[in-house]
């Protein structure tokens, strides 16, 4: 029968968790501090960079109109939506009855599943991660850029921003590549399930593994949507603090 995962008293980001609890993985703390993790992650130019920023002058505010705060939310607001809605309403990732007539659709049957077909939740994964890496990448740029309008000390913290994002944007997209990997282990362990469950339990009750499967799936979506969405929420709040009067 398809059983759902253990629930543990492990700590850190919900991504996380949500993984750990999905593959059995034992997932320890680090005892390095940020600094010396951040020190392995970074290479010379890197380093370079970044003390250049922290170190230089502020830059010229722009000319233009002021930061608008409001905007910023707004904009988050709609990429954030957009996308959730996007992993939400994913053909493949829709429960059985909504696939219903879909010839392209994988089949909800134990028998007719394996690794081949894994494949099609693995690509659609890596599809949808494409997607929220496009847009969040184009919204923290927006959001650069209405910051670098603000103050000077505002406009320092969007380069230090951007060379953040140089620096540790291949080590992220390497580490989020491999979560499709740790799915395919979830789905292996509940299509075996499956398998064992008695002969006279019906179609439907032999093919619930995939639903959850699938269920499994958008929450992992999720909660990477909210990990990538991280330094956005830290830009959205120092344009908040920008405006006039914040205290």
């Amino acid at each position: 029968m398809v059983q759902g995962p253990r629930r543990t008293g492990r700590s850190g980001p919900a991504l996380i968790r949500l993984l750990a609890r999905l593959t059995d993985i034992e997932v320890s703390e680090s005892g390095q501090a940020l600094s010396e993790r951040l020190s392995q992650w970074l290479g010379w130019t890197d380093a370079i960079a970044l003390s250049a920023a922290l170190d230089g002058g502020p830059p010229a505010v722009p000319a233009g109109p002021p930061a608008q705060a409001e905007a910023g939310e707004r904009e988050c607001a709609r990429v954030r939506g957009t996308l959730a809605g996007a992993i939400a309403a994913d053909r493949i990732l829709a429960p059985a009855p909504a696939r219903a007539g879909r010839a392209h659709a994988p089949s909800s049957g134990a028998a007719a599943t394996g690794t081949a077909e894994y494949l099609v939740y693995r690509e659609r994964y890596r599809y949808l991660q494409q997607s929220m890496e496009n847009a969040v990448g184009a919204l923290r740029t927006r959001l650069r850029t209405m910051l670098a309008a603000a103050t000077p000390e505002m406009a320092r913290l969007a380069v230090l921003d951007a060379v953040m994002e140089r620096a540790l944007g291949a080590r992220e997209r390497s580490l989020l590549a491999g979560v499709p990997a740790l799915l395919e282990a979830r789905f292996e362990r509940l299509r075996q399930a499956a398998e064992e469950d008695p002969p006279e339990a019906g179609p439907a009750a032999r093919g619930a593994w995939l639903d959850a499967f699938r269920h499994d799936m958008r929450s992992v979506l999720l909660a990477e949507l909210d990990v990538r969405l991280q330094p956005v929420e830290g830009l959205l709040a120092a344009l908040r603090a920008s405006r006039p009067g914040h205290p």
